[in-house]
């Protein structure tokens, strides 16, 4: 893998610059990639593909960095566009650092690229990883609860619940007491079994946030589900087959819910069968109910009684061979962007019937095919290259669990961050958010707040130049501090915090412990042994005699340097620091320049 390294500079350590680059999801949806550097920590926030894309294409741009320099990977939830590529980078890179997600993504996250591995479209030269890598790459990971605090190499890190699909999470990072939030995909708004995003308690610094839907406002979620529902009734009124692109795990289950409720409701219908077309389909409904603790309050009270997830109206459907084609049906089949799968089978099969149709129900990112039928072209291209009369109804309603912007005007006035980034939005959609907020507080003198769109692969620099405090510990610390008075000390360092303690001190509050270099110097010397004395005393004043059975052998200067008579030389000995050193130099050329005279004199 071909990199592009810059040389670091001498001071990166405490360099007061933050630098955020997108690898993926700059400027469009699709392949979040988030690098993060700061206090030379590097973290990677998700790891996706782009849906529209295949093979290594499909892949952020990873050759802007070292993956051996990543320190940490965040992974926020289980969709492709988000981990799809994780594989890969943790198989085929020579990163060797520390991944985390939550306990659902990574039940979820499994079993979901595995499907996609056996899916796509593309020969086996092209794959980005193999099931055995997949396989591989689970060891690696490691989980997290939300609100549990880790620390990895002095980056602490916490997360909040997102809303959105199960499992996913925003993440807080506190590097040097500097936060940054990255929100990944989330939702402000509770539908029938995902609680909605969290407000974290305490403001960040930094704000990396989705742009999905730029300024649109979405439907209430009544009038949505009416809506859905009443386009589905008419399909199957006419006569008609109904479509529903969906991915396996996320909207699914909350349509699934929908559903089947409305056909509980509606005797006339229930001779009408649902598919849920997904080889997935009763590992999925296992891990939900298995993180039915992670939904919202009605889901919790439900499954204490009966599971809200065994559904009474819907079947499973693994394959097109279990699948009897005879009359109108509605069959929720993923993947969600048809980009291959069961759902694309489907709609080729169905899309020149103008009685059967077909319902959008989440976002399309650009290059898919169900991006390209939402215009209503007059025709499409099959996977083998034919075209086809396009004559099934298209509707599109929205149920992408991603923030609009009136939720995320609330989410920015709640937290009213200086610096916001925004990714994970097309570029127009991006533009036209950061037009809003710029305009929502330009006339507030309160709120200061710097607005960023990157695009792939180019970095927003900011700078954090913060006071360095040292907290003063052990014996220091008994001290009563007055203004104006010096304290010394040994200034510690760990990860970015400073602590100031005494050398007797170290072995209780860190893991260094104390030496001391005792330093030693012979020196050649033929001349009188007294001389040396009357000369120290010369020097220093008062000098310390060592004597051996009443004879002198030798002198102690300044307290600490100690001249021992020798055999033709004296032995210079002393405690090392810059003190002492000085002291034994001083000794040093008195003993010269004794050696000098008598020599001289001779």
């Amino acid at each position: 893998m071909a990199t592009k390294r810059r040389a670091p500079s001498p001071s990166l350590e405490d360099s007061d610059q933050m630098t955020i680059r997108p690898l993926g999801a700059g400027q469009e949806v699709g392949r979040s990639c988030i690098i993060l550097e700061f206090k030379n920590k590097k973290i990677m926030l998700d790891c996706g593909i782009h849906p529209g894309l295949s093979g290594l294409e499909a892949l952020p741009y990873t050759d802007m960095i070292d993956a051996s320099e990543i320190d940490l990977v965040l992974i926020t939830h289980f969709h492709l566009d988000h981990c799809g590529a994780l594989p890969w980078f943790l198989e085929k890179t020579t990163f060797r650092g520390r991944v985390f997600m939550t306990h659902a993504t990574k039940a979820i996250y499994r079993w979901l690229l595995s499907d996609y591995v056996k899916v796509s479209n593309i020969s086996a030269d092209q794959m980005l990883y193999t099931e055995k890598e997949l396989e591989a790459s689970m060891a690696k990971i490691e989980t997290v609860n939300f609100h549990q605090v880790m620390e990895v190499g002095g980056v602490k890190f916490w997360c909040y619940n997102a809303g959105h699909v199960l499992g996913a999470a925003m993440f807080m990072l506190e590097i040097a007491g500097v936060k940054i939030l990255y929100t990944g995909d989330f939702s402000r708004q509770e539908d029938r079994h995902l609680m909605a995003a969290e407000i974290p308690p305490v403001s960040p610094d930094v704000l990396i946030m989705e742009s999905t839907y730029g300024t649109h406002i979405h439907e209430k979620r009544d009038v949505r589900e009416a809506r859905f529902t009443g386009t589905i009734h008419d399909i199957i009124n006419r006569g008609g087959r109904c479509l529903i692109p969906v991915f396996a795990l996320g909207r699914a289950q909350e349509l699934l819910l929908i559903l089947d409720e409305y056909w509980q409701n509606h005797p006339e219908l229930q001779e009408v069968p649902i598919y849920y077309a997904s080889s997935l389909a009763k590992k999925c409904m296992s891990v939900f109910q298995t993180y039915a603790n992670a939904m919202n309050e009605r889901i919790q009270r439900q499954i204490s009684v009966s599971n809200p997830f065994i559904f009474k109206h819907i079947s499973n459907l693994k394959n097109m061979e279990q699948f009897d084609d005879i009359g109108p049906s509605v069959v929720m089949a993923s993947p969600g962007m048809m980009q291959s799968g069961l759902s694309r089978e489907l709609f080729e099969n169905w899309c020149t019937e103008r009685r059967n149709g077909v319902v959008i129900a989440g976002y399309c990112v650009e290059g898919t095919l169900a991006k390209h039928v939402m215009s209503e072209p007059e025709d499409i291209t099959t996977l083998s290259g034919q075209r086809l009369p396009l004559k099934m109804s298209v509707d599109y309603i929205s149920f992408s669990a991603h923030v609009d912007y009136e939720q995320i005007s609330e989410f920015v006035r709640a937290l009213k961050p200086p610096q916001v980034v925004l990714v994970h939005g097309e570029a127009t959609e991006m533009g036209r958010l950061r037009a809003a907020l710029v305009r929502e507080y330009e006339d507030n003198p309160n709120v200061k707040m710097s607005l960023h769109t990157p695009a792939n692969t180019q970095a927003v620099e900011l700078c954090f130049r913060g006071e360095k405090m040292a907290k003063v510990v052990g014996v220091l610390a008994a001290e009563e501090p007055h203004d104006g008075g010096t304290v010394s000390g040994i200034l510690i360092k760990r990860g970015f915090k400073y602590h100031l303690m005494t050398p007797s001190d170290l072995v209780n509050y860190t893991d260094l412990a104390r030496s001391v270099v005792t330093q030693k110097q012979c020196v050649p010397y033929k001349s009188l042994f007294s001389l040396v004395g009357y000369y120290l005393r010369q020097l220093a004043g008062e000098v310390e005699e060592i004597k051996e059975n009443g004879v002198v052998i030798g002198y102690k200067a300044f307290k600490v340097v100690t001249v021992l008579k020798g055999a033709q030389k004296v032995v210079l000995e002393w405690t090392a620091n810059d003190t002492n050193d000085m002291y034994a130099d001083a000794v040093l050329s008195v003993l010269m320049q004794i050696e000098g005279d008598t020599t001289g004199n001779t």
